[in-house]
């Protein structure tokens, strides 16, 4: 696997997620070894980039500044440990806008695409919802789900040929080792 670029989900990849929305820093809390897994990915040489739904924006329970705020949490906690993610993309609608960026639909992921002149083949796609595994699909990425977020049921034939994993740093360790052996 020659994966350059790791497109992350972040509401249940990265941080816990929550069925009222995360709507300030207060609330966006690191899942246990997140941080430190996309400190591997940069340190591996890898592109990290979130691209996550956020319709709280779009539903008015928060706005761009908390969700700035957020981001900056984020992003000092991960300077904290030498790195830096290389975007941030979201989608600020809901669904009944039926925009072209809100995951399922591929959006974010043909944005991230070309903005780096990216191929499908060059990124994976983390996340935890069908949601997002049928981004990744619909732009022809390879999507792996973890299991700290939504809850998956892997009877869902959305989940089907996908491989899902506890967490974000077991995925990241599975993806480590593919590509030492490449």
């Amino acid at each position: 696997m020659t994966v350059s670029t790791a497109i992350l989900d972040r509401d249940g990849v990265v941080n816990h997620d929550s069925e009222a929305f995360i709507k300030s820093p207060s609330e966006w809390q690191p899942i246990p070894g997140s941080l430190e897994a996309i400190a591997r990915l940069k340190h591996a040489g890898l592109r990290v980039v979130v691209a996550s739904n956020q319709s709280g924006l779009g539903r008015g329970l928060f706005d761009y500044d908390d969700l700035f705020a957020i981001h900056d949490k984020m992003t000092r906690q991960l300077s904290e440990l030498g790195v830096a993610l290389d975007g941030i993309f979201f989608c600020p609608h809901t669904a009944d806008d039926a925009c072209a960026c809100r995951k399922p639909r591929p959006g974010l992921v043909e944005d991230i695409l070309r903005r780096w002149n990216l191929k499908p083949l060059d990124c994976v796609m983390i996340g935890d919802s069908a949601t997002d595994i049928e981004a990744a699909r619909a732009a022809g990425v390879t999507g792996f789900g973890v299991r700290t977020g939504k809850p998956i049921d892997p009877s869902d034939p959305r989940w089907r040929d996908t491989r899902i994993f506890d967490d974000l740093s077991s995925t990241v360790d599975h993806l480590l080792a593919a590509r030492s052996r490449a």
